[in-house]
């Protein structure tokens, strides 16, 4: 792979990554594949050193680096054997996390992105409906403005862990 188009800092998560994953193997992932087990052990490792928040801002607790640093991280985390598994297991973690520092109240921040990061918390897509599956353009479920709040209805099947 040609490196020579990516930044320095994209070329230390990479590093960093790649270090992390090391302790890992492909038998750990064969394992999780096998019993459909949650890579607990994946996430504990990536939170203990702060890179759930590779993307949120270092005045919310995050790493301060971009989207192109954490599509860096899952690709490397994919790519060390982990597979599609393995970097899905903590994408929510790091891309959800957007919506909250932009659009949340600043007690909600600091009520959740702490968590987050620490990997205290987990983040989930609440995308699944009857009869629309994964099909975003065919969901169902709204948020009606009410006066100062919003009024959400409609159905979800799961909420994956």
């Amino acid at each position: 792979m040609d490196l020579s188009c990516f930044s320095p800092e994209q070329l230390m998560v990479r590093e960093s990554i790649n270090k992390i994953c090391s302790a890992f193997p492909d038998e750990y992932w064969a394992e999780r594949d096998r019993t459909e087990e949650y890579p607990h052990e994946l996430h504990a490792a990536l939170s203990k050193d702060g890179w759930i928040g590779i993307a949120l801002p270092e005045s919310l607790g995050g790493a301060g680096l971009g989207i192109s640093e954490a599509t860096m991280m899952l690709q490397t985390i994919a790519q060390s054997g982990a597979g599609l598994a393995g970097a899905q297991s903590i994408h929510a973690n790091v891309y959800a996390t957007q919506p909250v520092a932009k659009f949340a109240s600043e007690k909600q921040k600091k009520r959740m992105l702490p968590r987050l990061i620490a990997g205290e918390w987990r983040t989930c897509f609440g995308v699944t409906e009857p009869n629309t599956g994964l099909e975003t353009l065919k969901l169902r479920t709204v948020a009606v403005k009410d006066g100062d709040s919003y009024r959400v209805s409609g159905q979800k099947m799961q909420a994956p862990r």
